[in-house]
């Protein structure tokens, strides 16, 4: 790949990628128009490569949601790891359909999931899901175990009520359009 792209995807400026290549820190060559190439190892990529997951659970939030993933870019980088991709998700925590998780979960080519909390990743089962990367051989990293502060916890209580409603509601509505139909083809 370019040294330019490799730059972009490791989150550094061209300036120190050039200088890791003259260093000799960099396995590449560069090509008769002057355009340099870095070989990367493929096994050697995978394992120290990173995606870093952020979330915010309104689009009031959104500005947070650059701020989040400045962070553990910076973090990412003090680290020595290779961002692989830097993912950013508008959704509740509780949702458990978010595009952009699911994409990331199913994809094999990075070790590390990075995340700034335990609940940017989800609200509820995350034991689940790092047991499952643990048997996949890969990690997820929280930066900040932070508790739940009293008002995260009254937003999750209202966040299930809602769900749990939505979901009693819609039964019902169903049930109801059932009995109606089941109804009409006796009438026929």
């Amino acid at each position: 790949m370019k040294l330019s792209t490799y730059a972009k995807n490791l989150g550094i400026s061209y300036i120190t990628a050039y200088r890791l290549y003259k260093s000799g820190e960099l396995n590449g060559f560069q090509l008769p128009s002057g355009t340099i190439i870095v070989q990367e190892n493929d096994n050697c990529a995978v394992s120290n490569q990173v995606v870093i997951y952020c979330r915010v659970s309104s689009s009031e939030n959104k500005s947070n949601l650059d701020k989040q993933a400045e962070r553990l870019q910076q973090y990412a980088i003090a680290k020595g790891y290779k961002i692989y991709k830097v993912i950013k998700e508008i959704g509740s925590g509780l949702n458990d359909t978010r595009q952009q998780l699911e994409k990331i979960l199913l994809d094999d080519n990075y070790s590390i999931l990075l995340v700034e909390h335990k609940d940017r990743l989800t609200r509820f089962g995350f034991n689940y899901i790092n047991i499952m990367f643990r048997k996949q051989n890969r990690t997820i990293e929280v930066v900040n175990y932070q508790e739940n502060t009293k008002d995260d916890l009254m937003q999750d209580f209202v966040s299930i009520i809602t769900s749990f409603c939505a979901r009693l509601y819609g039964l019902r509505r169903t049930k109801r359009k059932t009995e109606q139909l089941i109804r009409e083809l006796e009438k026929q």
